[in-house]
C-alpha cells in the first residue's frame, strides 16, 4: 500500500478524530461540517480525499461510514446494519426475518436486513451487507420499540409485532414454518393477549386467520384467545403463499387453504 493511502492531512485527521470522539461511525455531511466548523466546499474535498484513502465509505448521497483508527492502516471496516438504518431513514423499524433473529425466534441469521417503512426506497448494499426497505401501509406502521446496540439506538418491531408482520409477509420472514417454530420456542416470553390485540388492529385479515390456525395447531390457543380471533370468515386465504399451491386442504374454522402440513410446520 502506498503512503498516500496511509498518511492523512490535518483536516482529514481532524474530521476522523472528531467523529470518533463523538462516536459517530455512521455520519452525514452535515455532521462533518459541524465538526470541521466549515460549511464550504472544503468539507467535500476532505471527504473526497478520505474516500480515496479508504477511510470512509459512501452509503448514499451525503451519508458515510467511517473506518475508525482501530480498523488499521488498511481501513477495512464493516458496521452493523442496525446502526446504519437510522441514518438512512427517520420513519422505520427493523422487522420480518431480521427481528425474528433479534428476538431469538430463530437462530438463522438472514443475509438481508429487512426494514419496514412508510415510503419507497431502493435496497442498498454497504460492504457486502444488504438492506431491503419494505414499504407498508400507514395502518400497519405500529408496534415497534427502541433498542440499543453499542449505545446506538434503533427501532425494531416488538416481539408480538414481529410475529404479525411475518405472518403478513412470510416471504420476508423465511416462511410460516419459521414463525411457528418461534411461537413455540418463545411461548413463555410472548404476551399472547397483546399479540391478539395487535392482530385485531392489523388491516390484513389473513394475519388473524393464520395466527389463529397456528396457535390452534400448536396447542397455544386458549378459549379467550379463540373468542378474540375467531369470526365468520368469508372466503379462503392461503396459509403460506410462499409454499406450493398445488396440494392443500380447506380449513373451514379459520378460512384457510392449508398448503403446509402440521408435520412440516412442527418439524
Amino acid at each position: 500500500m502506498s503512503n498516500k493511502n496511509i498518511n492523512l492531512g490535518p483536516r482529514e485527521t481532524e474530521l476522523i478524530m472528531g467523529l470518533e470522539k463523538e462516536n459517530k461511525i455512521v455520519f452525514t455531511i452535515q455532521e462533518a461540517k459541524e465538526i470541521l466548523e466549515d460549511k464550504g466546499p472544503a468539507v467535500k474535498k476532505v471527504i473526497y480525499r478520505l474516500k480515496n484513502k479508504n477511510r470512509i465509505t459512501q452509503i448514499e448521497r451525503g451519508k458515510y461510514i467511517l473506518s475508525p483508527a482501530r480498523a488499521g492502516v488498511e481501513g477495512f471496516w464493516s458496521e452493523h446494519p442496525y446502526k446504519i438504518v437510522p441514518v438512512l431513514m427517520e420513519e422505520y423499524y427493523i422487522s420480518y426475518w431480521s427481528a425474528l433473529n433479534y428476538w431469538e425466534f430463530t437462530d438463522q441469521l438472514p443475509t438481508i436486513t429487512y426494514v419496514a417503512c412508510k415510503r419507497s426506497k431502493d435496497p442498498i448494499e454497504v460492504k457486502g451487507q444488504r438492506i431491503k426497505f419494505i414499504k407498508i401501509h400507514n395502518k400497519k406502521f405500529y408496534g415497534y420499540t427502541e433498542e440499543r446496540m453499542d449505545e446506538k439506538r434503533f427501532n425494531i418491531a416488538t416481539m408480538e409485532k414481529t410475529i404479525i408482520d411475518s405472518l403478513d409477509k412470510p416471504d420476508y420472514a423465511g416462511g410460516i414454518k419459521t414463525v411457528v417454530k418461534g411461537l413455540k420456542s418463545k411461548k413463555d416470553d410472548i404476551d399472547f393477549e397483546k399479540l391478539v390485540e395487535l392482530t385485531n388492529k392489523f388491516p390484513n385479515q389473513a394475519v388473524k386467520r393464520r395466527l389463529g390456525y397456528l396457535l390452534d395447531e400448536s396447542n397455544l390457543l386458549t378459549l379467550d384467545l379463540e373468542r378474540s380471533l375467531l369470526e365468520d370468515f368469508k372466503g379462503y386465504r392461503w396459509l403460506d403463499y410462499t409454499e406450493s399451491e398445488d396440494d392443500f386442504e380447506y380449513d373451514k374454522k379459520w378460512g384457510l387453504k392449508v398448503n403446509t402440513t402440521v408435520g412440516e410446520i412442527h418439524g
